[in-house]
């Protein structure tokens, strides 16, 4: 079985898609169009220890003092924490997320509201700094689901699949929200459980998602397909309504590729190199557009595409 590559969507401050083949990557990856397939490797994974503060029993008669212990909830810098730069401010973090902080006294707010834009910051160019960070947010608040999920996402974004599936949940069980269960499919394929990862997919109505979060998830129940040497329906989980050839998303790019790779998988390669061929001409279009506020699609030119042809 091939285990999801690296690298993933940001927290909320600033989410983008990642890379690779349906069986080999993460759902919402994009792949460099000089890159082929075959280049990719799995990603290293490394024990993970959550620290957490252990309460001791504390006699006041005693110590002859009236001081109580740490809350956990303490607002003062841990000295475990990362560094965060003084331009990085509080208010920097989408306002959605910032409103599920407003249950911390407003100096731990701030401090969980930096450290969780550094993770937006850091996920793509240092994962494991950007995990950090979000640790440290997870030990000033790890009731709040904004947070459960930024240590979900950086997890998986180093590969360590056990960790993110469990702190998904926990933020699925708080929000309330199925927007992660793409990467909570990949993580269970990560784990080596693609059966586990097919019935996860099926437990939510798909027309109740968001349409890139359908998206998403169709390339990661094509994944665990594959995982399980069924490339027929892996083609299938990806001929969905946003198949489009003609018009380009934010996230076509990853679902082309996903489609172009099991093409190859299945021998049919020529079909492979013009849905490779799309993928990049809609990257191409999307770098280049000037798409208006609240508007995520541009049409592209496809002069060999055959709109009678089968997929």
């Amino acid at each position: 079985m091939s285990d999801p590559s690296s690298r993933r969507p940001k927290p909320r401050t600033d989410r983008k898609p990642p890379t690779g083949r349906p069986s080999d990557r993460k759902p919402t990856d994009r792949q460099p169009s000089d890159r082929k397939p075959t280049d990719r490797k799995p990603t290293d994974r490394k024990p993970y220890e959550r620290q957490s503060y252990e309460r001791k029993a504390f006699d006041r008669a005693a110590a002859g003092t009236d001081r109580r212990p740490p809350r956990a909830d303490d607002d003062r810098p841990r000295h475990d924490d990362p560094e965060i730069p003084e331009d990085v401010t509080a208010n920097l973090l989408d306002k959605v997320a910032r409103a599920e902080l407003k249950t911390l006294s407003k100096d731990n707010a701030d401090w969980v509201a930096r450290h969780l834009v550094m993770a937006g910051r850091l996920i793509d160019s240092d994962p494991d700094l950007a995990h950090k960070h979000a640790q440290a947010a997870g030990r000033r608040a790890g009731r709040v689901a904004v947070v459960r999920e930024s240590v979900g996402i950086t997890a998986y974004a180093l590969g360590e699949f056990e960790l993110a599936l469990r702190e998904l949940r926990t933020y699925r069980r708080i929000s309330g929200r199925d927007d992660q269960l793409p990467l909570m499919v990949d993580s269970e394929r990560g784990i080596g459980r693609p059966e586990k990862a097919l019935e996860l997919g099926r437990s939510v109505r798909r027309a109740s998602l968001d349409v890139p979060v359908q998206v998403a998830l169709a390339i990661a129940m094509s994944g665990a397909r594959l995982d399980l040497g069924q490339p027929d329906a892996a083609l299938t989980e990806l001929q969905i309504p946003q198949l489009d050839p003609e018009r380009a998303y934010a996230w076509s790019p990853a679902l082309f590729d996903a489609y172009a790779t099991v093409l190859e998988d299945l021998g049919r390669a020529e079909e492979a190199e013009q849905w490779w061929q799309r993928s990049d001409r809609a990257t191409t279009a999307l770098e280049n557009a000037a798409i208006p506020e609240g508007e995520d699609t541009v049409e592209i030119i496809d002069e060999d595409w055959d709109p009678d042809a089968p997929h």
